[in-house]
């Protein structure tokens, strides 16, 4: 009897070993003593729903746990250069290269892109068009209430880029600056009336239940590309390295460039992949 329950023992730690071996099979090898990734990011990666569609997949496969902290692109950069995170997505370019140069990070690596577009109240005499710039001129001549996120995050820099563009001192009661991710700031613009600049990924997430309504998109001024960025494990020995590599190449594989490339909202492709292409003149182009 002795004999039997220990022979029955051995197949039970055999067949659990064979079930074990199969599953580390299918995955990449993984540390386990670090199977946390801390990616930071941008809100619209987040408020779009397109991480928590990815990232499954990518758990799945390799057995690493991902850690999304949203926090718009300006505190995940400085996240980064305080090395409380191990790999960045975010969409701000002139600040990522600075990021890179100045030794915090490593390379860029293109993932997709979409564009923003200028939404408010469907009460606007402001007719629908393609020239961001004439649509920002118009809105502060009228000094119609803008709500900016002023929270240095990609959408913040871009939305004070086109400002600039447009020759406008973005002051005054008209304007104001809230702090808030991009959702929260829909939300206040639909409650005031008011006009914003959204990428146009939150948008779609949003806007089934929002009043405000398209009222400038398409002008090549709006791109707006995202990388993938790993911290430097030179600066910051103690990060997940690996981890954040296999991150980045899994979202630049082309099973991670096919799924985003599916990724829809009410059968709109909200992000186009380009982890293939390189920019020229603010547009995507093949290599």
């Amino acid at each position: 009897m002795q004999l039997m329950k220990s022979t029955i023992t051995n197949i039970l730690i055999l067949a659990s070993v064979l079930v074990l071996g199969d599953a580390i099979a299918d995955t990449d090898m993984v540390d386990k003593s670090n199977g946390i990734i801390r990616l930071a990011t941008t809100t619209s990666t987040d408020n779009s729903g397109l991480l928590s569609y990815l990232l499954p997949a990518f758990e799945n496969k390799t057995g690493y746990r991902v850690h999304v902290i949203a926090v718009g692109t300006g505190k995940a950069l400085r996240m980064g250069r305080d090395g409380d995170a191990d790999v960045l997505l975010v969409h701000a370019p002139e600040a990522e290269t600075e990021f890179v140069k100045s030794g915090y990070g490593e390379k860029r690596n293109y993932v997709m892109y979409n564009d923003f577009v200028l939404v408010g109240p469907s009460s606007s005499n402001i007719q629908p068009d393609n020239d961001i710039i004439k649509a920002l001129q118009q809105i502060a001549e009228s000094r119609s209430t803008f709500i900016s996120r002023g929270d240095n995050s990609g959408t913040h820099k871009k939305e004070l880029n086109l400002w600039k563009a447009a020759g406008v001192s973005a002051q005054g009661k008209w304007y104001r600056e809230v702090g808030q991710g991009m959702g929260k700031v829909l939300q206040m613009a639909a409650e005031l009336d008011a006009f914003t600049l959204t990428d146009r990924g939150t948008w779609l997430a949003y806007m089934d239940k929002s009043p405000l309504k398209i009222l400038s998109q398409g002008d090549p001024k709006l791109y707006n590309p995202y990388h993938i960025i790993a911290v430097s494990p030179e600066r910051y020995p103690d990060i997940n390295y690996q981890g954040a590599k296999a991150l980045i190449s899994w979202f630049t594989s082309e099973t991670g460039q096919s799924l985003i490339g599916k990724f829809a909202i009410n059968d709109t492709l909200l992000f186009k992949p380009s982890a293939n292409a390189r920019q020229i003149a603010g547009k995507e182009t093949s290599r």
